[in-house]
This record gives structure tokens, sequence and C-alpha cells, in this order.
């Protein structure tokens, strides 16, 4: 394997339930030299998710502290009091290691990281098949309160909007086909045969 660009990032968004977390596992198992970006969140741990794994876990008080110490690269309050964002340390831990970030962030993150890295980061948007399959989606995960489905729903509808922002849209409809379609726009990024 080649040695890594250093400058390259790699920013993968969607609306919530379209399959995203899916397709990042499978390009962090693909062999690429890519590395888990871990985001900050102000959100409760949902699931069996673990602080440092899935997210750092803080407080939105930290989260504020954070930011007027410019801390973040990029971050965003998705809902009140619900932060979201990227520590400048994850970058500089991912390059150390000799990797390149892979971020998996919402879609207004994702959208902000693209405007800060320009030609060095790829923007892949995970498009659902539809707003009724990502509801049924978000319903079967089991997670979230009816309540927070449907805040999640209208959000994804906007967000859907929003996907003329990245470089390339894959379509999860078929799973399979969309996991070859991203490792395939991956691989043309990095350059890599």
């Amino acid at each position: 394997m080649r040695p890594t660009d250093s400058s390259k990032v790699l920013i993968i968004s969607a609306p919530s339930g379209a399959g995203k977390s899916t397709l990042v596992s499978h390009l962090l198992k693909s062999g690429f030299p890519l590395l888990f970006s871990v985001s900050a969140t102000s959100r409760k741990p949902r699931g069996n998710e673990v602080d440092g794994r899935e997210y750092y876990f803080i407080t939105a008080a930290e989260f504020r502290r954070r930011i007027k110490r410019d801390e973040f690269v990029e971050w965003q309050e998705v809902y009140k009091d619900y932060y979201y964002g990227t520590l400048r340390s994850e970058i500089e831990r991912i390059r150390n290691a000799g990797k390149i970030p892979l971020f998996d962030v919402d879609v207004r993150g994702g959208i902000n990281l693209k405007k800060i890295f320009g030609d060095d980061a790829l923007s892949v948007f995970i498009m659902p098949p539809s707003v009724e399959e990502l509801r049924r989606r978000l319903v079967l995960r089991g997670t979230d309160t009816s309540e927070q489905i449907a805040m999640r729903v209208e959000k994804a509808a906007s967000e859907i909007l929003l996907a003329e922002h990245f470089d390339t849209v894959v379509i999860n409809d078929n799973l399979e086909k969309a996991c070859i379609t991203i490792l395939n726009v991956v691989r043309e990024f990095m350059d890599m045969p």
C-alpha cells in the first residue's frame, strides 16, 4: 500500500437512518488507510455506544467551553443543547498515525468540513431510497421515541435537499450495491488500484 496523502480527508454524511454507519463500517474494513474520526457530542449515549468509540460524550456546558477555546474544526447545535463537532485533536491523532481521517458527520457538518478542506476532501452524501423508508428504519432501530423519530424524519426531509452540496451521492436502496459504489468512489479519490 502506498503512503497516504496527509492532506486528504473523507466526509460521509446522511440523514439519520440512511445507512451511513453501515457504509462507514464497510469502508473502515476495506483496507484503505482510513481511521474513524470520533466526533464530540452533548447528547447521551444510545444503545451500546461507548465514550471514545462512537463519540466523545460531553455535557453541553463543556461543549460550549471547548467552542470558546477553539478546540473544534467545526461544530453545530443540531437541536437545542445537542451539539456535535469535530475536535482538532482528532485530526492530529489520525494524521500522526499516518492515516486519512474519515468523518461520519451530519449533513451540515459535512458541508462545513468540505468548505474547510476544499479539494483535499471528498464529501459523500448517503441518500435514503425514500423518506418513508427512512422512517421505517428509524422505527426498527428502536433507539428513539416516536417524538424523536418524527423530529429526525422532518430534519431528514430538509437535509435531502442539501445533497447537491456534496461531491457525490450514493443511493442506499440496495446495501450491497451501495457498498460497491462507495468503495469505488473512495478508491478513485485516494488514487488507489
